[in-house]
C-alpha cells in the first residue's frame, strides 16, 4: 500500500508488533474509528475530523486483564528513591552550571550546546516533573510537590503545579472532550495540514502544549500556584543577580529547542496519535529504543498508561512480565523518524487523536460545579 502511493513517504517509524495487531487482550472495542485503519483511500486523505470512538480509554479494562493474569505486577509498584538523585546532580545542577559556562560562547558553540545538551537536559527535566506528578519519587505525595518546584527552577518558567493538574486528567480521562487537553485544537486540526504548517507547528508545539489547556479548561488559581511562582521568581531573581539576564535567556532557549525539532520532542507525538497506515488500531503507542535512556523511559507509554504508579525504572519490568498483553501491539521504533511521519504524511495530523464524550458522571459533576460558582458570584 505505502510502495504504490506517492504521498506515503514514510520514515518507518512505527512497525507492527508480534503480527497482526488483535482485538483481544488490551485491545480497544472501538468501531467507529477501527474502520478507517482498514480502508486505504481514507486512510491516506488528510483528516477533518478526530477519531470519535465510544467505548472508554484502553488501559483501564487492560490494567484489570494485567493484574488478573500477573498478580505480582503488583510488588513493581512504588517510588523509586534513586530518582531524586538523578534528577538533582545529574539534570539541576549542571543545567545551572551550563547556564553560567555558556554566557560567553560564540554563537554557534552557544546554540550547539543549548541544543545537544540543554534541551536534552531540559526535555529530562519535564519528564522528571512528570514522574513526580505520578508521585514517584518520594513516598509522601507532598515531598513529590515541593520537590517538583526544585526540578522547575532550570526550566526557568513556573511549570510544574499546572501541568500536575491537567497530566493527571489527562490519565483518569485520556481522550474526553474538553477535559483531556493533550490533545490538539480543532483550530490546529483546521489550519495545520500541509508540510510547511505542520513543521511550523512541530518547531512550536511547547507553545501549544503551554497555552492550550487554558483555553480548553483553565485551573483555579490554588496556594500550590502561588508557591510555583514565587518559588521560580526567587530562583529567577537570584540568577540574575549573580550572573545577570543570559542564564535566565539560556533556560528559556532550551525550553524552545527541547519542544521543537528535537529528537526527544518526538514522545510528544508519538505517545497518543493514530498513525492508521499501521492498520493498527490503537491511540497509544510505545517506544523501545535508546532515548528513553534520557527520558525516564516515558517511551514506555501504554505500560505507563496502565500502571501509571509503577517508576520509570521497572516499566521494562512491567513489560517482561506480560508480554502476550504488549507485544502485539504496534509501537514506535523512531521518535525522529515520527517528526518526520508526521509532516511529510498527509493522513497524519492535528486530528489525528482519538476522542470521546465525557461519562455521564462527569457532565453532571462539570454542570453542578459551574451552579455552585454561579451561585458565589450571585451572593
Amino acid at each position: 500500500q505505502e510502495g504504490k502511493d506517492p504521498r506515503a513517504r514514510s520514515s518507518n517509524a512505527h512497525r507492527r508488533g508480534g503480527g497482526r495487531r488483535s482485538m483481544g487482550k488490551g485491545g480497544s472495542s472501538s468501531t467507529q474509528w477501527a474502520a478507517h485503519a482498514t480502508k486505504p483511500a481514507e486512510v491516506l486523505a488528510p483528516r477533518d475530523d478526530f477519531f470519535w470512538d465510544a467505548s472508554d480509554e484502553p488501559h483501564a479494562s487492560r490494567r484489570r486483564q494485567i493484574l488478573a493474569a500477573h498478580p505480582e505486577v503488583n510488588k513493581l509498584m512504588g517510588h523509586e528513591w534513586r530518582s531524586k538523585y538523578i534528577a538533582l546532580f545529574l539534570l539541576v545542577v549542571p543545567q545551572v552550571w551550563l547556564s553560567w559556562a555558556t554566557q560567553d560562547l560564540a554563537w554557534p558553540a552557544y546554540l550547539f550546546v543549548a541544543y545537544v545538551f540543554g534541551a536534552t537536559i531540559t526535555q529530562a527535566l519535564f519528564l522528571a516533573i512528570h514522574e513526580l506528578s505520578h508521585n514517584l519519587f518520594f513516598k509522601r505525595p507532598q515531598a513529590n510537590r515541593y520537590f517538583a518546584m526544585v526540578v522547575n527552577w532550570p526550566i526557568g518558567i513556573p511549570y510544574c503545579v499546572p501541568f500536575r493538574g491537567y497530566h493527571l486528567e489527562h490519565h483518569k480521562y485520556q481522550g474526553v472532550d474538553g477535559v483531556d487537553t493533550d490533545i490538539p485544537s480543532r483550530l490546529e486540526g483546521k489550519y495545520i495540514r500541509g508540510p510547511v504548517s505542520k513543521t511550523l507547528w512541530a518547531c512550536c508545539q511547547i507553545l501549544t502544549y503551554a497555552l492550550r489547556p487554558m483555553f480548553i479548561k483553565a485551573q483555579d488559581l490554588t496556594r500550590a500556584h502561588v508557591l510555583n511562582w514565587a518559588s521560580q521568581i526567587a530562583f529567577d531573581a537570584l540568577v540574575f543577580y549573580v550572573w545577570g539576564w543570559r542564564p535566565l535567556f539560556y533556560f528559556v532557549t532550551c525550553i524552545f529547542l527541547a519542544g521543537g525539532l528535537h529528537p526527544c520532542a518526538g514522545h510528544f507525538i508519538s505517545e497518543h496519535y493514530v498513525f492508521p497506515h499501521l492498520d493498527a488500531v490503537q491511540e497509544t503507542y510505545s517506544y523501545y529504543g535508546p532515548l528513553n535512556w534520557l527520558t525516564w523511559n516515558v517511551g514506555y507509554h501504554n505500560e505507563h498508561h496502565d500502571f501509571c504508579n509503577i517508576p520509570w525504572s521497572r516499566l521494562p519490568a512491567l513489560k517482561a512480565l506480560a508480554p502476550e498483553f504488549y507485544d502485539n501491539l504496534a509501537v514506535c521504533d523512531s521518535w525522529v523518524g515520527v517528526i518526520w511521519d508526521y509532516i511529510v504524511r498527509d493522513e497524519i495530523g492535528p486530528y489525528n487523536r482519538v476522542k470521546r464524550d465525557a461519562p455521564k458522571a462527569l457532565r453532571e459533576d462539570a454542570a453542578a460545579l459551574q451552579l455552585l460558582k454561579t451561585r458565589a458570584k450571585v451572593e
